[in-house]
């Protein structure tokens, strides 16, 4: 039986620096991880859909996903855990919006060495990034924060407020080298969010 590969499953709101914190990990890692987040899933759609109206049906909602979006998510969750019971080593970034997304996860992942990491933020820096970075819908990050981390449990956390980057991705790594073991996945299973 194939060693299975690790997962690290980076979870928070729009512009809360997930795909920066995923790209330094990526850089850090060994033996090579995979990129496998959400953008890399969304950008497998065609560019159809990624414009209102249809973009709302994919995740165009913000807090909530219309049936295109479930889709899509549910093929990131399941290939994510294929790829990773064949021995890949994964990196993902999410938005967990969606209760039944944190229940499949812990499902698919529960038996896995998966890490869940909260990439935290305080609300009036992300709203600072939305109008920053012009290529977000503003309001999606306050629409976000309440349900993001509703779930409430993780192996570790990072603020990316109060840290750079670089500092987020150095704490993720000394965590992942403490000796500790994942967990978070292991009690969403054994007690489901709802």
């Amino acid at each position: 039986m194939k060693t299975p590969g690790t997962i690290i499953f980076l979870n928070g709101t729009s512009s809360s620096g997930k795909t920066c914190l995923l790209e330094a990990l990526q850089e850090r890692l060994e033996p090579p991880y995979l990129n496998m987040g959400i953008d890399k899933f969304i950008w497998m759609l065609p560019e159809r859909c990624l414009e209102r109206p249809l973009w709302d049906d994919v995740l165009g909602l913000a807090d909530h996903a219309g049936q295109s979006g479930h889709q899509l998510m549910t093929t990131m969750h399941h290939a994510i855990a294929a790829a990773a019971r064949r021995g890949s080593h994964i990196l993902a970034d999410h938005v967990l919006v969606e209760p039944r997304w944190v229940t499949e996860c812990a499902r698919l992942f529960h038996a896995l060495p998966a890490w869940l990491i909260g990439v935290r933020c305080e609300l009036s820096v992300l709203e600072e990034r939305e109008r920053a970075r012009k290529n977000r819908t503003l309001g999606q990050a306050r629409a976000q924060y309440d349900c993001v981390h509703a779930h409430g449990i993780y192996d570790f956390e990072v603020d990316t407020a109060h840290f750079s980057t670089a500092e987020c991705a150095d704490q993720i790594m000394a965590h992942l080298q403490s000796g500790a073991r994942p967990a978070a996945f292991q009690q969403l299973y054994e007690k489901p969010y709802r």
